[in-house]
């Protein structure tokens, strides 16, 4: 029991210190309905208590006389019900005025005054002027409406202020104001309610998520009621948090309904103590008396009952009754609590230590509310804090599904990746589809033989920098070893041509020779994946020129073995960078990681290349392997066995034109659907080549408004647009009866929408950015097919 002592001990001495400080606290009081601050600095928040001046069932304007016999001094804050007054209790039902003059220093900053929440509307005049109100004042409930907010009034620069308070009751058991009124500098005051707002919104939040989590735990995992009943439990209680005593909920939703806000308050703490009582129940049924439980549902449901279904006059006072079974509830939970841990229930300690945190912030509520001690929001967020963070802990040991958690966690993160890598691949294959159509049509225009190098190498640089953004956007295919090659004739030494002509800026801008070293051995073709081939080796001239600050880079490719129908070569990257420490040579092949932290502030770069690389050459089966030297370089290598092909041809210029079929589209109109006005101009470049004639629509609903069907021979549609995109289009052309032929253009992969694509109608799918012979043959095929259809 030394634990529970301590709690206990600790519990008493908060409160007893917090109520002895408060109690402690200076303040000037009002004397006669004057309050006079001319001697006193306002540099903090001032309480306006003492004797105000009260008129009852008198709503009295700044300008009516002061009729003495019909006023009362009372001591401010006051609420009239139940009050004696000529031999008669006051009812809650009525209104009357309060006035207070403040006498202030003749020079003093800016004030405000802080107007909280009254029982149930008022109007506020400061000296002649209206400056807050809430709710509708009358004098009979005809008319009369009930709202509590917060507000916060400037005052005016003066050395008197003269406060008429005008507050009217015909709905709630208590009438007049609970709370008291502030003044004090403007920044203060707004920094209070900042940070009061601040701490509320916070810990609802914290409640909220945390009642919506356990839930998720409960649904799906094990059927636990105890965390159902916690999840629900929070929940509720969070709205104790928001929508009372600061009334942030009503400042947030100013309009909100009083009626629906009232239930909800009473019913957060009736249902809120029943559901926590039922908890109770189900965490440790052992150690729990079902029929005292019983008896305080029995209360809780009940009063939630009558706060549902009867006036707010009746539901309103049962908060005094309700008073005795939250300090039996104090009591009997940590007890529980205590026998729970005596019997070594799994989670007591954090139970039992949950529970005097639990009491602590209940403890701050009570004597709040009798008015003994100020809210102390700070300590009661800590102690809702503590409580609810340890009361985690109890249903920790509860959860008995973590593998089925973390399986569901897992399978969102990769629902979520994928739409990442999807969309990360439509947005870079956009731009690179514009810088590979204009190449390719810089190409056509019969450039210079310097200008056919350069461009040449601008469209092999494009083409392997999209063959790199595909693996690296789909990196989880390479770890699967899902990843397609293709096994067709390569050029191994224009392949390498590329690739130093295509890195050799790079390497002279660092000052450094980057030159290649291909044996002359080797007289064929061979049989492989040249997009493939290209990344590695790109990847590997690319991390040398980054990791040699002086020096040359050398590209080798060396035949170790052939036959007549093989050949094997040793692919090499051979440098004179900082070379990499033999313990750490291991290490760099992992993805994401250097094999200094300080080289990738150093040199730049993610790591990722290495490892893509050595995984693509796995799959080949072959290894990238490494020698190295610190501070003299490293040699990069792998060995790779290649069915020969043909012949390697003398050097031809490729860039044939192609009149002949230049016009092969003449007079065939077209339209073309893209939201991307390089994509159409590329296009719309080569169609126009070709003799075709476009129109051109940005989304999915301007095609439809300009099909003509009577016009187009063929449609190109993007996917992917605003207002409507290419699917919805296409299948309201089709439902409209087109049927010209449709090809979708997209920057996805074809797999991935291939399905979904020909279901909806389309008749064939180019992915950007395209080749202009695929799009050339593929435009031609529709058109003349419709042709001789």
């Amino acid at each position: 029991m030394r634990i529970s002592r301590v709690l206990y001990i600790a519990f008493v001495l908060l409160i007893g210190t917090v109520a002895r400080v408060s109690a402690q606290t200076n303040y000037v009081a009002a004397v006669h309905g004057i309050l006079d601050l001319r001697s006193k600095p306002i540099n903090d928040k001032i309480e306006l208590t003492g004797n105000w001046l009260f008129y009852w069932n008198q709503l009295l304007s700044p300008s009516d006389t002061d009729v003495i016999k019909d006023r009362l001094l009372v001591e401010f804050p006051f609420k009239w019900n139940g009050y004696t007054w000529r031999g008669k209790k006051l009812p809650a039902f009525g209104y009357g005025t309060y006035r207070l003059k403040v006498l202030l220093p003749q020079k003093h900053g800016v004030l405000k005054l802080a107007m909280p929440d009254v029982y149930s509307a008022y109007r506020l005049y400061i000296n002649s002027k209206l400056s807050s109100s809430n709710g509708k004042v009358t004098t009979s409930e005809k008319g009369f409406e009930a709202h509590w907010e917060y507000h916060a009034i400037d005052l005016p620069n003066s050395d008197t202020i003269n406060i008429t308070l005008q507050i009217s009751n015909f709905i709630h058991s208590k009438g007049g104001i609970g709370k008291p009124i502030f003044i004090g500098p403007a920044d203060r005051i707004d920094l209070a309610r900042h940070r009061a707002e601040g701490i509320d919104l916070m810990l609802t939040g914290c409640l909220m998520m945390g009642g919506l989590f356990f839930l998720g735990l409960y649904l799906l995992g094990s059927r636990d009621k105890a965390i159902l009943l916690f999840a629900l439990f929070s929940m509720v209680y969070s709205y104790r948090i928001i929508g009372t005593d600061n009334y942030v909920l009503h400042t947030l939703l100013p309009d909100i309904n009083w009626y629906i806000t009232a239930r909800l308050e009473y019913m957060s703490l009736f249902l809120g103590i029943g559901l926590f009582g039922l908890y109770t129940l189900y965490l440790y049924p052992a150690d729990v008396n079902s029929r005292v439980v019983n008896v305080i549902n029995g209360i809780s449901f009940s009063f939630t009952l009558m706060t549902l279904f009867s006036p707010a006059l009746i539901f309103t006072q049962l908060v005094n009754p309700f008073l005795v079974v939250m300090l039996f509830c104090l009591v009997y939970i940590p007890y529980v609590y205590s026998k729970a841990w005596r019997n070594n229930r799994p989670g007591s300690v954090y139970a039992l230590m949950s529970a005097f945190a639990l009491m602590s912030v209940f403890g701050i509520s009570l004597f709040h509310y009798w008015a003994l001690i100020p809210p102390l929001q700070l300590v009661s967020f800590f102690g809702y804090i503590a409580f609810f963070f340890l009361q985690s802990l109890v249903l920790a040991h509860r959860v008995s599904f973590v593998l089925k958690k973390a399986k569901a966690e897992a399978e969102q993160g990769l629902k979520v990746k994928s739409e990442f890598l999807s969309t990360m691949s439509h947005e870079i294959r956009t731009p690179l589809n514009s810088v590979i159509g204009m190449s390719h049509l810089l190409l056509r225009n019969e450039p210079r033989k310097d200008q056919i190098e350069h461009l040449d190498v601008m469209l092999f640089s494009a083409n392997n920098l999209l063959a790199i953004v595909n693996d690296v956007l789909d990196y989880n295919k390479i770890e699967a070893g899902k990843i397609t090659f293709e096994h067709i004739e390569m050029d191994l030494a224009a392949i390498a041509r590329n690739v130093v002509g295509g890195l050799q800026t790079a390497a002279h801008d660092k000052g450094i020779a980057l030159r290649l070293d291909f044996d002359k051995k080797l007289k064929h073709k061979l049989l492989g994946d040249p997009t493939r081939l290209s990344q590695v080796i790109s990847n590997l001239v690319h991390n040398a020129i980054k990791f040699t600050p002086s020096g040359e880079v050398v590209l080798g490719m060396e035949v170790k073995e052939q036959t007549d129908t093989t050949a094997t070569l040793m692919v090499f990257v051979k440098d004179t960078g900082i070379g990499i420490p033999r313990g750490k040579q291991k290490l760099i092949f992992e993805r994401f990681t250097q094999a200094d932290s300080s080289i990738s502030r150093s040199f730049g770069g993610t790591g990722l290349g290495l490892a893509i690389s050595k995984k693509i050459l796995e799959l080949q089966d072959s290894s990238l392997q490494l020698i190295s030297e610190e501070g003299v370089g490293s040699i990069f290598y792998f060995i790779q066995t290649f069915e020969k092909g043909d012949d390697i041809p003398e050097a031809v210029n490729v860039n044939v034109k192609q009149d002949a079929a230049d016009k092969l589209l003449d007079g065939i109109s077209i339209l073309l659907v893209d939201d991307n006005p390089m994509n159409v101009l590329v296009a719309q470049t080569y169609l126009k080549r070709w003799g075709a004639t476009t129109d051109v629509a940005t989304n999915g609903q301007e095609a439809l408004d300009k099909l003509d069907t009577s016009k187009h021979r063929l449609v190109l549609m993007d996917l992917q647009m605003p207002v409507m995109d290419g699917y919805e289009s296409t299948k309201k052309m089709r439902l409209n009866g087109v049927n010209i032929p449709i090809i979708a253009l997209t920057a996805n992969l074809p797999k991935d929408v291939e399905d979904e694509a020909y279901n909806t109608g389309f008749d064939d799918i180019v992915m950007k950015p395209f080749l202009p012979d695929e799009l050339h043959s593929k435009v031609l095929h529709y058109v003349f097919k419709q042709e001789h259809a």
